[in-house]
């Protein structure tokens, strides 16, 4: 185990590391530095006089990592610390934080092109179903998630089982970011500088997901075949599958998946609003 001082840290900061990780590895995991640098604006807002913690502020006075799981090529994947925050007074805010940094989801919404464009009418929503064993599942339904590769187009698990099985490509020209509609409006300069995403878990994890939007017409006859063949269940072996579900009841096939709800809840705060 070996220690180091966190740069630019006032006041000092002392890092405690696992004998599998070092300075260099943890200072330049992205995760890590978007959550420092997050946690450290959000502190120096205490100067304010108008800040609830102004007369007795919090500083970060220590970070103990104390686990990390590595992806392959020894890529780190995520990261468990315990940050310790306190005030003068002696007291604490908890700090138990799993460092994994930010994905994407998708709300991948089908419409008939037979029904008038501005329509609500016939649209479905495109879910995954795979294991999620933190969860506990083996078939957990969910809004497909990944990342944007640098090309901008959506990739990963969830998104080559969307090519294999319809054959759509999803790219960044046709996607809305609903995340960033929704919060642009309502940031500013006194505010504390939180990514715009819908952050899953914050009590423990500094997870933050952007939720995007895309929308495509197509043929109903298309719509039926898919719907026929999309139904969720897996062949023999097979780890993840799709299924479509009526925009309207997606709250309720893949609600206990927040990703979906926060999804839902955009969708229709946005439409009600005219933005999308």
């Amino acid at each position: 185990m070996s220690t180091f001082t966190l740069p630019d840290s006032d006041p000092a900061v002392g890092i405690s590391l696992t004998s599998d990780l070092s300075k260099d590895q943890l200072l330049s995991f992205p995760a890590f530095k978007t959550w420092i640098s997050t946690l450290k604006h959000s502190l120096s807002l205490q100067i304010d006089k108008s800040h609830p913690f102004h007369s007795a502020p919090y500083a970060l006075r220590r970070i103990d990592v104390q686990s990390v799981d590595f992806f392959g090529g020894g890529r780190i994947g995520f990261i468990k610390l315990k940050a310790e925050v306190s005030n003068n007074n002696g007291e604490k805010l908890p700090g138990s934080v799993f460092l994994r940094g930010g994905s994407v989801a998708m709300m991948l919404i089908l419409q008939p092109d037979d029904v008038p464009e501005n329509s609500e009418q016939d649209k479905h929503v495109i879910l995954t179903l795979q294991p999620r064993i933190p969860s506990g599942s083996l078939s957990f339904a969910e809004l497909p998630a990944g990342m944007l590769d640098d090309s901008g187009t959506f990739a990963g698990g969830a998104a080559k089982e969307i090519s294999e099985e319809t054959g759509l490509e999803i790219s960044s020209e046709e996607l809305i970011d609903m995340t960033k509609l929704a919060f642009a409006s309502i940031s500013s300069d006194k505010e504390e500088k939180l990514q715009q995403a819908v952050y899953p878990s914050p009590g423990g994890s500094d997870e933050f997901v952007p939720i995007f939007l895309w929308q495509k017409r197509i043929p109903r006859g298309q719509l039926k075949d898919w719907q026929g063949k999309l139904t969720g269940l897996r062949d023999d072996g097979e780890k993840i599958t799709l299924m479509l579900a009526r925009l309207e009841d997606v709250w309720k096939v893949g609600g206990r998946d927040a990703k979906v709800l926060a999804g839902f809840a955009l969708y229709e705060g946005l439409r009600r609003e005219g933005s999308i």
